[in-house]
């Protein structure tokens, strides 16, 4: 991984990491937006140039953050992992050096004490585990793993529905319990001082976002509640990616004026920023970005 795709950002004395899992890929616009809308591809100041829509395509990457507090190293989002057999051909059997990235950016396994995954979808429970001798093990030993109760029932139902998402549950989510390093939690739930987690369902029934908050300033991490900043200026649109076409629109209208001081991180391709703020336009609102801390 080059250098450059490691990124920090600091909120007041909270230090967030990005470190990204795979390189920027293309997706049809209509697999976000069903029926697609032209308005979705009109230039939008504050997404130019790598976030801008082009013949109905976006662009996307996986990445995780490591927020680092005074009191704890957590890790958000665990990514894809390694050695999966997934329901999309790209996805299979990946390979790279995700684990060494995070120990060069000064996060060796040991040191994380607290895994936080927005929801438990495939494609963010990755590196929660990862093969050893043919078994499925917990990646990161020292540390809790918290589960949305909520999340956790919803997981259940998929897996025994057989619906694709469902069925990582024995290889990803399953071995944390057996392990007992899994702690089931509420939405509103705090880890230190610092960071909170808010509720945001819609992508699914128990989705959550991270917010941080040390010495007045303010971020949200916002997972999957948002897949590309453009559905910030038409929030009512349905999401193709939610557990139903209207289930995540109440929260897509009412999150802006819930973070309008805070800066957003959310899945975005490298090389450019992360990070962002919303900005009121009439009855829409408006992500600009922002650049890194270095």
């Amino acid at each position: 991984m080059a250098a450059q795709d490691i990124r920090r950002w600091k909120v007041g004395s909270v230090m967030i990491t990005r470190i990204v899992k795979t390189a920027p890929i293309k997706s049809p616009m209509s697999l976000m937006c069903p029926g697609d809308t032209p308005a979705l591809r009109q230039p939008r100041a504050g997404l130019s140039p790598y976030l801008s829509l082009h013949e109905g395509e976006r662009r996307l990457s996986w990445h995780c953050f490591v927020v680092e507090t005074p009191s704890h190293r957590i890790m958000v989002d665990a990514c894809m992992g390694h050695d999966r057999q997934r329901h999309f051909d790209s996805f299979r059997g990946m390979q790279g050096d995700f684990l060494q990235d995070l120990e060069s950016a000064g996060y060796p396994l040991a040191a994380i004490d607290t895994v936080m995954c927005p929801h438990l979808h495939c494609d963010h429970v990755g590196w929660s585990t990862h093969l050893v001798n043919g078994r499925w093990m917990p990646t990161f030993r020292n540390a809790r793993y918290l589960f949305n109760h909520i999340e956790w029932a919803h997981v259940q139902r998929l897996h025994a529905a057989g619906d694709w998402h469902g069925k990582r549950l024995p290889e990803a989510a399953q071995p944390i319990v057996d392990a007992g390093l899994a702690d089931f939690i509420h939405p509103g739930h705090r880890i230190g001082n610092e960071v909170s987690l808010v509720p945001t369902p819609g992508h699914t029934p128990g989705h959550v976002s991270v917010r941080i908050e040390s010495h007045s300033e303010q971020a949200v991490i916002t997972g999957d509640m948002l897949h590309h900043p453009v559905q910030s200026a038409l929030p009512p649109k349905p999401c193709g990616f939610d557990a139903g076409a209207k289930a995540g629109q109440p929260t897509r209208v009412g999150f802006p004026s819930r973070v309008q001081n805070s800066t957003a991180c959310h899945r975005q391709p490298p090389p450019q920023p992360t990070t962002g703020s919303f900005a009121c336009e009439g009855p829409h609102w408006r992500f600009k970005t922002d650049r890194p801390a270095d």
